[in-house]
């Protein structure tokens, strides 16, 4: 790999150049601070890639930072989640996992010093009134009767707030900026609020809990981080993270820069519209393979090499932009056309007997046509087949190269079949399909030198293995369900459907989240929930070839 593929460039790499260059840093140090809220999603995976690529290419270090001042909506669970999609991904963070609550003593000592410095207040507005008081984009706001305390009675009642002595809502710490600020996040912003919440970390022993502004800058300084990566909507918060540190006796001044948020056609990056999928049962869970999170990803089938592939390919800009979701499903297609091995499933069976052909035979099939090194395989060969339906018809023009009535067709990996006739039920469905075979024709065409075109994938109907077939597809049908009223009422009700098929028995053993490509059929692996040996279930990854686009054309 060349040193431009491996260290694309972008306008954060062209400042660490610049930093290290002219020694104002002589390493970097970055960190992942998610909020363990819910779940990680498709566009963490491009804030994971940044920063501890960054660390990874500038032989620096990368922490994983837990935000976790919000302990009523967050849950270890998701904090395990979070670590096991970081290593998944491909990396691991510098040293011991950091929590923001680690340093809640130190972060309660700033405030204090903050109180002392007259740049703090306790407030008792109730939040409506804060809001009132704020003021608009086009009018300032002003200022609250309470904004002008003496430090005296500051401290004590901030010291009441720490102690549990005053009701949630009641008060609050706010910090003394400027309430004619042409900017929102500096017009006196809230600093602390009282909540008594038990924290997955420290459990009860705080009940006031610090805001993430004042709580992010502040950590970052305490890890030495020298380049705090946000995405765009932090980029007016960069004034109240500066000012919280020009204001503070600390040593450590990281700056902070902001790069467009990953926005991805046909699913909603809201943890709150994703959370609500999860509470309200329209997904199976956090997980569900039709969900953008990177579980759901990984259990749909996607490699991390695939994702941490897409973020490459999409870049770190400051432009805001959608990204097609072809985009995300053309890397995994990629990754697998070249790694999946080939496997044989029919997923809408119908019956053919080929009346000429005796015993079983075991055939000898490769595994991958461009790749002979990932070797062959032996798929039983019998008298009775399934072939999907759609492969077969009674009638058909010569654009068909399928199986049709007195025509011929190859079987993959076998030999040639002609369709003789057909048996149907009392509704006219066609139940089995009779053909003959020529037993000349293994792995090469017919002797006497007729064309023979077409090229079908099979199963042996004796040892094929029962199985579910899970086809997923987007979750939405509109390019952008989180612009419309109601984004649940955009579901695709075609996103997930569920088929009961026939696999080759190679496939019995078949590993959690293995990929295979199903001849013909797409992309698929085992489920990495609920596949065993004796009840195997597949999702597909993705199709062949982008379906949606010519829908979209």
């Amino acid at each position: 790999m060349s040193e431009s593929e491996a260290r694309p460039s972008n306008f954060i790499r062209q400042i660490i150049d610049a930093d290290l260059a002219s020694g104002k840093h002589t390493s970097v140090h970055t960190r992942f601070p998610p909020e363990p809220n819910g779940y990680l999603h498709i566009g963490h995976a491009k804030s994971i890639c940044l920063n501890f690529g960054i660390a990874q290419d500038y032989q620096g270090q990368c922490n994983l930072r837990f935000d976790d001042t919000n302990p009523e909506k967050e849950d270890i669970e998701y904090v395990e989640s979070i670590k096991k999609d970081v290593n998944w991904l491909g990396f691991e963070w510098s040293g011991e996992i950091c929590y923001s609550s680690n340093y809640f003593d130190q972060l309660y000592a700033y405030a204090l010093e903050l109180i002392q410095k007259g740049l703090a207040y306790v407030d008792e507005l109730t939040p409506e009134q804060m809001r009132e008081y704020r003021g608009t984009l086009t009018e300032p706001g002003k200022a609250s009767p309470y904004r002008d305390r003496p430090v005296e009675e500051n401290l004590a009642l901030f010291d009441q707030m720490k102690n549990g002595e005053v009701e949630e809502g009641k008060m609050s710490l706010r910090a003394k900026i400027d309430m004619a600020s042409p900017f929102m996040v500096m017009r006196d912003p809230v600093l602390y609020r009282v909540r008594f919440a038990t924290h997955h970390q420290t459990g009860d022993k705080w009940c006031i809990y610090p805001m993430y502004d004042f709580t992010h800058c502040i950590s970052d300084a305490l890890e030495n981080i020298t380049h705090s990566l946000c995405t765009l909507e932090f980029q007016d918060n960069r004034r109240l993270y500066d000012w919280v540190l020009d204001n503070i006796t600390i040593e450590s001044r990281p700056r902070q820069y902001e790069f467009s948020r990953l926005n991805l056609e046909y699913t909603v990056m809201s943890k709150r519209k994703l959370n609500q999928l999860v509470t309200e049962n329209l997904v199976s869970g956090w997980d569900d393979p039709r969900m953008p999170t990177i579980s759901g990803l990984r259990r749909r089938g996607f490699t991390s090499a695939s994702i941490r592939e897409f973020c490459k390919r999409i870049g770190v800009t400051k432009q805001e932009n959608t990204i097609e979701m072809g985009s995300l499903e053309s890397c995994i297609r990629d990754d697998l056309n070249e790694n999946a091995p080939r496997a044989m499933a029919v997923l809408d069976p119908v019956k053919i007997v080929i009346e000429n052909f005796g015993d079983t035979e075991i055939l000898k099939v490769g595994n991958h046509p461009n790749n002979p090194e990932m070797g062959e395989r032996y798929v039983p060969f019998s008298r009775e087949l399934y072939i999907e339906r759609e492969d077969f018809r009674e009638e058909a023009n010569k654009k068909y190269k399928r199986l049709v009535l007195g025509k011929e067709v190859r079987l993959r990996g076998a030999y040639v079949i002609k369709a003789e006739r057909v048996e149907k039920d009392a509704e006219d469905n066609i139940t089995t399909i009779f053909c003959t075979y020529d037993p000349a024709t293994l792995g090469k065409n017919p002797e006497d030198g007729r064309k023979v075109k077409g090229v079908i994938h099979w199963v042996s109907a004796e040892q094929a293995v029962p199985a579910e077939i899970r086809l997923y597809d987007r979750l939405f049908n509109v390019p952008n369900p989180g612009a419309a009223d109601d984004f649940a009422a955009t579901i695709n009700p075609e996103s997930l459907v569920v088929m009961q098929g026939y696999v080759e028995p190679s496939l019995v053993n078949a590993e959690p989240e293995c990929a295979f490509q199903f001849e013909r059929m797409g992309y698929f692996c085992a489920d990495n929930k609920d596949s065993s040996a004796e009840h195997l279930v597949f999702n597909r990854t993705v199709g062949l070839r982008d379906s949606w686009a010519k829908i979209a054309d």
